[in-house]
């Protein structure tokens, strides 16, 4: 997205809200304060309405028999997923080493409540390895945790066979899958992944932040993380948020069906003219995201000899605003930097570029040429 000077390239780490969906918001804040439990006519609405966005959702992601739960975000989803899905004490937990933060911090803390969890490896563009998820897989499986596309590389793991083999060996085992940076970037089919528990988040597909959503396949066992008043038909009590659930419904419709299609076309003429410019202009940078094998929003490359953080700043000179991995991680260093087996010159220059249809692809000259400008002139500085 270029406005006033500026282009967008992190929308990986959250998007700009559309036009549309803010008016959505503005307007419920206003008009739609009721309390969604409440017993009178204008409460009574609401409540009709959520169940509409609920099941729009549910639809766009083609979602067997099942529920949907309204969360506070993806973190929340997963965090559910994780800690809530019923499992046997010390039984083995799998889940994939480059998940997200969300993920991975609650796999740690079943880890301290006496689980066997195990870490799946990852190929060098951020997928699961197959074989190594295999390898891992026993009859004392109770849960499964591996996400759809990666949020560091735009990798998108096969799912469906992940599911499969999980469920040949271990019957009963839950299968969970952050679909966070998925869905809203390629067609999400929960009925062909078989999954039982799919997380999803609004702010990543140009919806508020601060909502999401957990389906939850019937049949799969859950507790509930929140105790309370009993919304969300127990699964997760607190007052709803009609207004961002409504606006979460607006953007899932600007990114599902034929608008989806439009999207997937833009993005993805974008990140293949950006691929090519930059190993015309940096041919020895490493391209991390694979073409055949990712979502078309990401692109992640590791640039020889400089560092991603300081090339985040220098661009930021130019306006350009680009990711160096989960912004949820930005706080610590990142350990995903030496799960992909890069060499020394390359580990410390990844960095990930994520667009979204309000991007133009004529944007891309003016980056290419402005991280080209950079890069030499830090080129420069290193050899001082």
């Amino acid at each position: 997205m270029k406005d006033k000077g500026i282009i967008y390239l992190d929308n990986a780490a959250t998007t700009p809200v559309s036009e549309n969906v803010a008016k959505v918001i503005r307007e419920s804040i206003k008009a739609d304060f009721f309390n969604p439990s409440a017993l009178y006519a204008p409460s009574v609405k609401i409540a009709t309405d959520i169940k509409r966005v609920r099941d729009e959702i549910k639809l766009a992601m083609h979602a067997p028999d099942g529920e949907l739960y309204f969360t506070s975000g993806g973190t929340e989803a997963n965090n559910t997923a994780l800690l809530c899905a019923r499992k046997r004490a010390g039984s083995r937990v799998i889940i994939g080493i480059g998940e997200h933060d969300s993920v991975i911090a609650p796999a740690n803390e079943l880890k301290a409540q006496g689980f066997d969890v195990v870490f799946a490896p990852i190929n060098a563009d951020g997928s699961v390895n197959i074989r190594g998820f295999a390898e891992l897989l026993d009859e004392t499986v109770s849960l499964v945790s591996i996400m759809h596309a990666s949020n560091e590389t735009g990798a998108v793991n096969d799912v469906a066979s992940l599911v499969s083999m999980t469920k040949t060996i271990a019957p009963k085992a839950i299968f969970h899958c952050d679909g966070v940076q998925a869905f809203g970037k390629i067609p999400v089919n929960l009925r062909a992944l078989d999954v039982d528990l799919y997380s999803v988040s609004a702010h990543k597909l140009h919806g508020p932040k601060g909502m999401g959503a957990l389906f939850v396949k019937k049949g799969a066992s859950l507790k509930p993380l929140l105790l309370g008043g009993g919304q969300e038909k127990g699964m997760r009590s607190g007052t709803e948020n009609y207004p961002y659930i409504k606006g979460f419904g607006e953007a899932v419709k600007n990114a599902s069906g034929d608008k989806l299609k439009e999207n997937i076309s833009k993005i993805t003429q974008y990140q293949e003219y950006l691929r090519k410019k930059l190993l015309e202009v940096l041919p020895n940078t490493v391209i991390i995201t694979t073409q055949a094998n990712s979502v078309p929003n990401v692109l992640t490359v590791a640039f020889e000899n400089v560092r991603g953080e300081v090339l985040l700043h220098a661009l930021e000179r130019h306006g350009i605003y680009v990711g160096i991995g989960s912004a949820c991680s930005s706080h610590h260093e990142s350990r995903f930097k030496y799960l992909l087996g890069l060499d020394e010159d390359h580990r410390e220059g990844i960095v990930r570029m994520s667009m979204s249809e309000m991007n133009d692809i004529g944007e891309v000259d003016f980056v290419v040429s402005a991280i080209k400008r950079e890069i030499d002139v830090l080129a420069k500085f290193k050899r001082i």
